[in-house]
């Protein structure tokens, strides 16, 4: 009974050194950076705000899971090198059909089908043509996600004004990169920025295993400017970081 507990033990402290690695990496890559003085600092958490206007706790509620967005992988087109990922986007909405190129120029992009969406077609309509798409995709094989591990760095912070009211406080808005790497060092890792809102968080919740030793991660991350901040799930293609 002890062995799972020991070989989960030493799974954290390999991922805690891997992370302790990181920081000395990126610390002596930086190390003649300017560091931002305190002003600069203060005045961006001052003049911005973490919540949305109207967003007061107390004065009214958001279902968050319902405002949520959702991704998931539905197959794989071999002969294309191609995945095939459903972005859900909560209530009665179509949800959203994306190719995520395998290899090549556009690798580790997604790409929305647009042609499914140019006649306006209803969201029964999308979640028909869905179904018959999986079922001529190759399926994928979901697999444990801890045995990578996400690294998240702010790389730029804005504001945006949620109100046209200029009286209102600007939110916090910011470009954070998502590295994914393997826990034990050798494995398919991989790497993209996204926008988040109000505060820069994220999770790695998921992973797919695909053919010729690829994965796909899936991450969650405050990316909706909605009510407290509604979350927003991103895939990594994951196969080698450039």
């Amino acid at each position: 009974m002890t062995e799972p507990k020991t070989q989960a033990s030493a799974l954290l402290a390999l991922a805690r050194a891997r992370r302790i690695q990181r920081a000395h990496a990126h610390a002596t890559l930086h190390r003649y950076a300017p560091i931002p003085t305190l002003r600069q600092s203060l005045g961006f958490m001052t003049s911005t705000a973490r919540f949305a206007e109207g967003t007061n706790p107390h004065a009214r509620v958001f279902d968050e899971a319902a405002l949520a967005h959702r991704m998931s992988v539905i197959g794989v087109a071999p002969a294309d090198n191609i995945a095939f990922v459903v972005e859900e986007l909560g209530h009665e909405d179509a949800p959203v059909v994306y190719r995520l190129f395998l290899n090549g120029p556009r690798a580790g992009h997604l790409v929305p089908l647009h042609a499914w969406y140019e006649l306006s077609a209803p969201a029964d309509v999308i979640r028909a043509r869905i179904e018959r798409l999986r079922q001529t995709l190759t399926p994928v094989t979901r697999c444990e996600h801890e045995a990578w591990m996400l690294s998240t760095r702010v790389i730029q912070r804005r504001a945006l004004r949620a109100s046209s009211s200029t009286l209102a406080t600007p939110i916090r808005k910011y470009a954070l990169q998502l590295v994914v790497e393997p826990v034990r060092g050798n494995g398919p890792s991989g790497k993209t920025t996204v926008t988040a809102f109000l505060r820069p968080e994220a999770e790695l919740v998921g992973a797919w295993l695909l053919p010729d030793g690829l994965a796909i991660a899936r991450i969650t991350y405050t990316g909706i400017p909605t009510g407290m901040g509604a979350s927003k799930d991103t895939v990594v293609l994951l196969g080698g970081i450039d």
